[in-house]
């Protein structure tokens, strides 16, 4: 898939943190979504980039919402990636792939009793729709054949791989509980096998 833009954005983030990334948009990708890879680093020099496969959340990455960890979990990849040099792709698969409102759906029978797949599954959903051929198709454009993946979520290595790509290591994010979303984090090890350690949070 081609590239079709690169631009440089300033980026600050509501504790202070600042970044540079160079924004990269992409034409014919396999979904028709208007996904993002943002540069950070020195990705030229860097031996494998590291890539963080990141779903768009509005509810946490833009409002900051404690339900989940995405708004977190965001900013800590930026600074890891900035560091170290590589990508992160933002991908626009809100609510594990179900939308938006569908989540929102999803969050209010959530606060009837149940955890975020029953949810997902009494709307009629899988418990992840998202898929990674788009992923797999701007690390290509990217020239990234070999990457070092920054993710707890054992399905993205998965998927990367079989879409050819070389996942050389996984390196787990760090865990970002709060009260308002440990039962979350503890239903995304229960469900799909999520390397997120809730004891060393306690």
């Amino acid at each position: 898939m081609p590239v079709r833009t690169r631009v440089t954005v300033p980026l600050e983030f509501p504790d202070g943190y600042r970044a540079t990334a160079e924004v990269v948009t992409f034409t014919s990708l396999s979904d028709g979504k208007e996904h993002l890879a943002l540069a950070f680093g020195d990705v030229a020099g860097a031996e494998v980039p590291l890539v963080r496969l990141h779903s768009e959340c509005m509810t946490g990455d833009v409002f900051g919402s404690q339900r989940c960890d995405c708004g977190p979990q965001l900013r800590e990849a930026v600074q890891r990636i900035a560091e170290t040099g590589g990508y992160l792709l933002y991908l626009r698969q809100e609510g594990r792939g179900i939308g938006l409102y569908a989540k929102l759906d999803a969050y209010a029978l959530q606060d009837t009793g149940m955890d975020t797949y029953e949810a997902n599954r009494a709307l009629g959903h899988a418990d992840d729709e998202r898929d990674y051929t788009a992923a797999a198709q701007m690390l290509e454009a990217l020239g990234a054949s070999t990457v070092d993946l920054l993710t707890n979520n054992p399905d993205k290595s998965r998927q990367l791989r079989d879409l050819g790509v070389d996942v050389r290591t996984v390196q787990p994010t760090a865990v970002h509980a709060s009260p308002a979303n440990v039962r979350y984090l503890q239903a995304k090890v229960a469900h799909t096998q999520h390397t997120i350690d809730l004891a060393s949070a306690s």
